[in-house]
């Protein structure tokens, strides 16, 4: 037994002994988090009010668990929101093993590993990052479902065992049922999936690259693991939607419109709600033309069916990246005197549609405004108006212009921002791609997350916590196959321009949230690199469509391997798919930082907001987290890029994590004021979950750090009140 497992253990007796709780016994009294988001509403509420505004400062660590499973080679994550059921935690690791803790001590119950199970080994089994994990209950039938790789798990609840009546052997391939062809597609799911009756209802990650799978949502038997019902959000001959592509084929070849960010759910009401993204390629639409439903669409499904109900588009031929980035909150408004169902709808570009739950119609007026339709990229064809809602106020700023450069930064550096920021094309959100760089605001991971909002039903208070980064587009042609013969230098630099430009960029030095290649050899050896492009990791998709000579031309160019660069490179020719001939491409998640590596805007670069969903009003606004790079005295609380959601409680208090400074705030729910914070082992990019055990409330946070290149961690810590 190592160490740190030695001082869990320790801790967890000592905390059992309080409790009067042992690993062996049934909680007398528990107060659950049963699912993803807290609720199927998705409103990250709990009615827990043991902790409160005058004793939160008390709040101290009851326990910490480690994983042991901290990937620092590949800046391992955990975004999980863990789910507490019958005073179990379940949760995954960052090399997705799911975990079944005792919440009231953190002791382990048992440990799943995916990596060696029957259906998947080590050799193929590709990391996705996981946000959490299903339950199911039927009698003394209990399951834990999740996703991991591509495939499906059900677990037994009390055991961890996999149930092998389920799928094939316990697992259901992602890659089938869906209706064409997607065995060598990259395709997973990072968000749960969600339980109406005896269905398990999944979305999915797909490509962003023209080879992109469909984004079908599909629900499943909870028991058997048979497909129960499909829903194309690329429509085929005769369903609705169909002809808002001007290609009749499109749905036969066009992929992504998926389901990334996870659902929420109106039990009563039998409805599901689905919020998709953009469809493939994301930044060039010509090959795509028209509307494209159900592309960037609030979808609300008979749960049962998987029949449409109504939908919203809330982004038109989408050329930017919009997906929506998580499930929408349901709420109930206060207008003229009548209380209605609503949904309320985060956006990555700074809106909350808020929508009748039942019709889909808008409660706020929402216009259809003109935007630009110019495009220098040959073939597209730019949609002419963007929906734009009068209330909800947008919660972040939705524009850069020269006003809006970082005033803490020297005048030398002020004035190469501003000469930089005039070649660029900026004032709007809606300015097509094209090859004059374009700034995208609030950012490709801009406006809310997929953390998600909280809502509090008491005061009627959407709570969402905003990115506020500027990024720089920029469009190129695409490298095409050459007529002349290459080496493996030369078709690996094209192969690489054409499949990896986008994320490590044009210099290989990494963009936005993804990391550098530089030097990439001392860090892996070719055939791990190989596995790499063949199966995926976290936030890199699988490249199981390239040959074998493809991914070793790759490897030799971003390697600079002088031994292997000369070698002749023999294509296959074979006929090009015109849908996955794409002219152009992107040049990679480029932030607008300045030479110093400060960002380019003024703070806020991280806000929490309150809105009040009656009137459309900001209540309150804050930065949220705090980035010391800039030491200016006199400077204001910056705010840092954040993801992973509030939480909202009765006991008038909203928690939340998400940032990089690696720690955990609480603040008063009506007035944004700070009333605690404690120290994390490693950033909390993810969603707390509140539960209680034997009369005591807990907060928990997983703290996976990782992103915004911070360093990883292992840790699974709750907080409490002292006994």
């Amino acid at each position: 037994m190592t160490a740190s497992k030695k001082a869990i253990v320790c801790l967890s007796i000592v905390t059992a002994f309080f409790c009067s709780c042992t690993p062996s016994s049934t909680p007398k009294t528990v107060t659950d988090w049963p699912v993803y988001g807290g609720s199927k509403k998705a409103d990250h509420y709990s009615k827990l009010k043991q902790i409160d505004t005058s004793n939160v400062s008390r709040l101290q660590m009851a326990w910490i668990y480690h994983t042991e499973d901290a990937d620092l080679k590949a800046s391992s994550q955990i975004q999980c929101n863990p789910i507490i059921v019958n005073g179990i935690l379940y949760g995954t690791t960052p090399r997705l093993k799911l975990i079944a803790l005792y919440a009231a001590t953190g002791s382990q119950k048992w440990v799943f590993d995916p990596a060696g199970s029957s259906n998947s080994t080590p050799a193929n089994f590709g990391m996705n990052n996981s946000r959490g994990v299903t339950y199911w209950e039927s009698g003394n039938d209990k399951r834990v479902l999740y996703c991991a790789g591509s495939y499906i798990y059900a677990l037994d609840a009390l055991t961890g065992e996999q149930i092998k009546s389920f799928g094939n052997g316990g697992t259901v391939d992602l890659h089938n049922d869906l209706g064409r062809d997607a065995k060598k597609l990259y395709i997973s799911a990072t968000s749960p999936g969600i339980i109406y009756h005896d269905l398990y209802i999944v979305g999915s990650r797909v490509n962003e690259t023209a080879d992109a799978a469909p984004g079908h949502i599909r629900a499943y038997d909870v028991r058997t693991g048979k497909l129960k019902w499909i829903f194309h959000t690329i429509p085929y001959p005769g369903e609705y939607g169909y002809n808002t592509w001007d290609d009749p084929q499109a749905y036969k070849h066009i992929g992504s419109a998926n389901c990334w960010a996870g659902f929420s759910m109106d039990e009563k009401k039998g409805l599901l709600f689905v919020p998709t993204g953009s469809a493939a390629y994301d930044f060039y639409g010509g090959k795509r033309k028209g509307a494209g439903l159900f592309a960037n669409c609030l979808l609300a499904l008979d749960a049962a069916t998987g029949k449409l109900v109504w939908h919203y588009q809330v982004i038109h031929h989408d050329m930017w990246d919009k997906d929506l980035p998580t499930a929408p909150a349901l709420v109930t408004i206060k207008q003229n005197g009548k209380t209605i169902d609503a949904v309320a709808q985060p956006t990555k570009h700074g809106f909350i549609f808020v929508l009748d739950r039942s019709t889909g119609k808008p409660l706020f007026p929402i216009d259809e405004k003109p935007v630009s339709t110019v495009s220098e990229l040959e073939g597209e064809q730019p949609w002419p108006t963007q929906p734009i809602p009068s209330l909800p106020v947008p919660f972040t700023r939705q524009t850069f212009t020269e006003k809006d450069i970082n005033p803490y930064i020297s005048d030398a550096s002020k004035a190469e921002v501003l000469k930089r920021l005039r070649t660029y094309r900026y004032g709007s959100m809606f300015i097509p791609p094209g090859k004059i760089p374009s700034v995208i605001f609030p950012g490709f991971d801009g406006g809310a997350e997929w953390g998600g909002p909280a809502y509090d039903p008491a005061s009627g208070l959407l709570y969402i916590n905003a990115n506020e980064m500027a990024w720089v587009m920029t469009m190129i042609d695409s490298k095409q196959e050459s007529s002349k013969p290459e080496n493996f230098m030369q078709a690996g630099n094209r192969l690489f321009t054409t499949n990896c430009m986008g994320c490590h960029g044009a210099d290989r030095k990494g963009t936005g949230n993804y990391p550098s290649l530089i030097n990439i050899a001392a860090k892996y050896k070719d055939n791990q690199i190989d596995a790499l492009l063949q199966n995926g990791r976290r936030m890199m998709p699988s490249f199981k469509q390239l040959t074998a000579q493809d991914r070793q031309a790759i490897i030799s160019f971003i390697t600079n391997n002088k031994n292997t660069e000369a070698h002749a490179f023999a294509p296959e020719h074979k006929a090009i798919d015109p849908y996955l001939d794409i002219p152009y491409e992107m040049t990679g998640y480029n932030k607008f930082l300045t030479t110093e590596g400060y960002p380019a805007i003024a703070p806020p670069w991280g806000t929490l907001n309150a809105i009040d969903l009656n009137t459309g009003k900001m209540v309150w606004r804050i930065p949220l987290g705090d980035d010391p790079a800039l030491s200016q005295k006199g400077r204001p609380t910056t705010g840092t890029e954040n993801y992973g959601g509030p939480v909202v409680t009765a006991g008038g208090l909203v928690f939340i994590a998400a940032t990089k400074d690696e720690k955990i705030r609480a603040f008063n729910k009506r007035t944004g004021k700070l009333v605690w914070e404690a120290k994390l082992p490693a950033s909390g990019f993810a969603t707390p979950s509140v539960y209680e055990v034997n009369g005591r409330e807990y907060l928990v946070i997983a703290c996976g750090g990782g992103k915004l290149k911070v360093k990883s961690g292992d840790a699974y810590v709750a907080f409490a009140l002292p006994q």
